[in-house]
């Protein structure tokens, strides 16, 4: 080959130093600096090639020891354990030097999953097991880290379907995703990191320079996954966040983008549904609730940072468990997925705390009994009221002892009066005393009966004047009736009809009572004397059904409140009355998804609204005159003129009296009557 003598060609470094030599300086620092940057990109595009990419679990897991170490010291505990799952490809060798980086006191389990070569049906049913015995294992640790390394997309796919199946990522656990997949090729992790306490860690070690990249992935994103790079790692410069967020965020405490949830509720005693303008929303309305728990809401979404859309159920009740295992009403919509939180008075109960779980309580109660309260009624045997019927029996008591006492007196000192007949005072002139009549011939009495006699008087006296003021007073009095205050009573009566709130956790548990006052319950269901309604349905059809007089109404007292407290501002009366026994305790609250990472940070704003008082003010803005009627007078007075309805008694007691003089006259005339010859 023949080259040019004009152009000189470098052939060796001794060639390049010759031709450095035969130019100026200045020529020379340029020539220089532009070979050595050529060559250095030459070598460094060479190396990239003649390197070949690691795709064995080894290499990933030798290379991102440092990184992972230095990952999950920030987040260590002291009683922490360290659980690492790989999918087989590792060698005891590698596992062994990556986890003597790892400061683990409380130690380190290995779940090794082999893949290669497998059916993927096989692998389901190994990764679930192995799913079953790590979380086993996590409920007896105080604290656990899990570390999952893989670079097999179908791998990690299943990983993320049976974690989350067989619960195994509670909040609390943390997990870290170890791969050299791009983030395109995890797109099936998502709803795994996004809903867990999570990160992920990307291995870049293909090139000269090593870089570890760590995410996090936000969630309740509706244009897909939304992924946010917190650190970065490399042999040189170590550990470095990029965002002022720590390693493994409480990303549900506050929301670092505000995400738009899904809410269902329905109305109640408290509760309105309003439609809202909203220009985003299908026709320019908006579903929306008013009261004392939306206002719970509202506090709610503001202070986590998100905003809530409401979706009703479709049968409109608060659910019960169906036969098939499934939900209905509210209680359903949760549970299929299609609603994050229910807002409203979830009573809590086993079989739903099997499929929700629930808020901190909102209120402790109990359920009770609204009945009809009768009218205002005299007592025709109010002349009897005055003195208690103890009082009643001391007077006669005293009447025969005195009688007794002064007849036994008399016979001891034999006392004749003038005239030859035996005198003394007896019971009649002790009961002539007690009617204030008259009493003649006092002077042939000794002076002790006339002491007794006189002590005699003056407490008659204050008897009869005490029963003479009471009298008055009680004629004046209207006694109210208040039927139905058991549930027995109201058991006992076959013409009463008990209203039940529809689908609610109340009339579940009487469908499943075998025994007791619940099971009869169920047997009056089937009798036809129960009728269900929804509590929006309250305030238009029970008042009306209870005033007719053979209907009750039997409910949470959250609901019974409100309810003749709505009665009471409509009417201004106490129509109704509760009753005196309590039944089913209640404890209720919000509820959510199982397992869902919401629940921590709603227990602590719920916690803090109902210390605050703020609930309960709300409660009483919204349901004026809630203490009306909480304890109605039974009995009430009035400024009228008497009317033989209040004085009947009176006069049945009078005719009484006549008629049994009218027959002692007839018997001592017909005894006393000589016989004829």
């Amino acid at each position: 080959m023949v080259k040019s003598p004009a152009t000189p060609v470098v052939t060796s470094c001794s060639g390049l130093l010759y031709y450095l030599s035969g130019t100026r300086w200045t020529m020379k620092m340029v020539v220089t600096m532009t070979l050595l940057l050529l060559l250095l990109v030459i070598a460094t595009v060479l190396s990239a090639v003649s390197l070949p990419r690691p795709d064995d679990e080894t290499d990933t897991l030798t290379s991102a020891g440092e990184a992972v170490e230095a990952v999950l010291a920030p987040a260590s505990h002291t009683r922490c354990s360290v659980f690492l799952l790989t999918d087989g490809i590792s060698f005891t060798s590698s596992i062994l030097n990556s986890l003597g980086r790892l400061s683990v006191p409380w130690g380190v389990a290995v779940f090794e999953l082999a893949v290669d070569g497998q059916d993927a049906n096989v692998t389901q049913a190994q990764l679930s097991r192995v799913v079953y015995e790590a979380r086993r294992l996590r409920q007896v640790s105080w604290c656990v880290t899990v570390v999952v390394v893989s670079n097999d997309a179908a791998f990690l796919a299943a990983f993320a379907e049976w974690s989350l199946k067989g619960r195994l990522l509670v909040w609390p656990t943390r997990l870290l995703v170890v791969t050299r997949l791009h983030l395109p090729e995890l797109h099936h992790l998502h709803k795994l990191l996004s809903m867990t306490n999570s990160m992920l860690l990307i291995v870049d070690d293909a090139a000269i320079f090593k870089r570890y990249k760590v995410y996090i992935h936000l969630p309740y994103n509706p244009r897909g996954p939304q992924v946010m790079r917190v650190a970065s790692w490399t042999p040189q410069r170590g550990l470095s966040l990029k965002t002022h967020l720590p390693l493994f965020p409480d990303k549900f405490f506050k929301f670092i983008s505000q995400p738009r949830l899904v809410v269902t509720m329905e109305e109640a005693m408290t509760t309105k549904a309003v439609t809202k303008a909203d220009p985003e929303a299908p026709g320019g309305q908006r579903l929306w609730f008013t009261g004392s728990v939306p206002n719970v809401m509202e506090a709610i979404a503001e202070s986590i940072n998100f905003s809530y859309t409401y979706v009703r159920s479709p049968d409109r009740t608060w659910g019960t468990k169906l036969p098939n295992g499934s939900w209905s009403g509210m209680m359903g919509v949760v549970t299929r997925g299609e609603a994050d939180i229910g807002l409203g008075y979830f009573i809590m109960t086993v079989s739903r705390a099997e499929d929700v779980d629930f808020t901190w309580p909102m209120i402790v109660s109990y359920s009770g009994i609204v009945a009809p309260r009768g009218g205002a009624e005299v007592d025709p045997w109010g002349f009897l009221l005055p003195l208690q019927p103890l009082v009643w029996t001391a007077i006669l008591t005293a009447l025969l002892v005195l009688s007794s006492g002064i007849s036994l007196l008399d016979v001891c000192h034999s006392r004749k009066f003038v005239n030859g007949g035996s005198r003394t005072m007896d019971a009649y002139d002790l009961l002539r005393v007690l009617l204030q009549q008259d009493i003649s011939k006092l002077s042939n009495r000794w002076w002790w009966e006339r002491l007794v006699l006189a002590v005699w008087m003056l407490m008659t006296l204050v008897l009869t004047r005490s029963y003479a003021g009471n009298l008055m007073a009680l004629l004046a009095v209207r006694h109210i009736s208040e039927p139905y205050k058991t549930l027995r009573e109201v058991l006992d009566d076959p013409s009463v009809t008990m209203i039940w709130q529809e689908n609610s956790a109340n009339v579940q548990y009487f469908r499943s009572a075998d025994q007791g006052m619940f099971r009869e319950v169920r047997e009056a269901e089937t009798a036809g004397r129960v009728k269900f309604l929804q509590p929006s349905d309250y305030n238009k059809k029970v008042p009306v059904l209870l005033r007719r007089g053979d209907h009750v109404l039997i409910d949470a007292e959250i609901l019974l409140k409100p309810f003749k407290a709505e009665a009471f501002s409509s009417t201004g009366r106490c129509d109704f009355h509760t009753s005196r026994e309590h039944y089913l305790t209640i404890i209720a609250g919000l509820i959510t998804q199982m397992n869902s990472p919401l629940l921590p940070a709603l227990h602590n704003r719920i916690l803090r609204i109902l210390e605050s008082g703020l609930y309960d003010q709300w409660t009483k803005e919204i349901t004026p005159n809630s203490t009306s009627c909480a304890h109605p007078p039974t009995k009430i007075t009035v400024n009228t003129s008497l009317s033989i309805t209040n004085i009947w008694g009176m006069f049945v007691a009078l005719g009484t009296g006549l008629a049994l003089g009218l027959l002692m006259f007839v018997l001592e005339f017909l005894t006393s009557c000589p016989p004829r010859l």
